[in-house]
């Protein structure tokens, strides 16, 4: 069974979709966060974490307890934290391309571009066309001025038909990544 993905995740057209409910203990685990991932979508983030710290801390192997955590510690401004819970989502269940591609995302916004190269692409390892790891992977290049690469992740996001702002992005990137050398200051 595939449930639908969070509606309006900070990810916007980056989200990496719905995840597939593998077995009875997975399905609870997805139910567990279900009213905290409704709390994330209608902002109120820190009762949202109130919600997923007690999930977490009766089933610490729930990889949704803490990708939630990382999503609504993110859209609060809090990238450590949110880095911090992503990682866990992964250690829990490394194949979870959702919590890979998130974490790349925020290492990259913390300006660790290393890190988010090696975990975005992990996640294309498991999903090759994953969006929130195309993007988080070619904007990291772009950052340390890597212009091939940046150019091959970027055109490979863009060929996923993601949503109008994150296209519009890319393309701006890949248009300034034309103009010169070296590295480029991308958020």
């Amino acid at each position: 069974m595939t449930p639908p993905a969070p509606r309006d995740t900070p990810w916007g057209a980056c989200y990496p979709g719905a995840v597939t409910i593998k077995d009875e203990a997975d399905a609870r685990r997805w139910d567990a966060v279900e009213e905290a991932s409704e709390l994330i979508h209608e902002g109120q983030y820190q009762d949202a974490l109130y919600l997923l710290k007690d999930i977490a801390k009766a089933d610490p192997e729930n990889p949704y307890a803490f990708y939630f955590m990382g999503v609504a510690l993110y859209e609060a401004a809090q990238l450590e934290p949110a880095r911090d819970a992503f990682r866990a989502a992964v250690r829990v269940a490394p194949g979870y391309v959702g919590a890979r591609g998130s974490l790349a995302q925020v290492l990259r916004r913390l300006h660790d571009y290393e890190a988010a190269i090696r975990e975005g692409e992990a996640a294309l390892r498991i999903a090759p066309e994953d969006q929130d790891a195309l993007h988080a992977v070619g904007l990291a290049h772009a950052a340390l001025g890597e212009r091939a690469n940046a150019t091959h992740f970027l055109e490979r996001f863009l060929a996923t038909k993601p949503e109008l702002e994150p296209a519009q992005e890319a393309r701006q990137v890949l248009e300034m990544l034309k103009l010169g050398d070296g590295p480029l200051e991308v958020e």
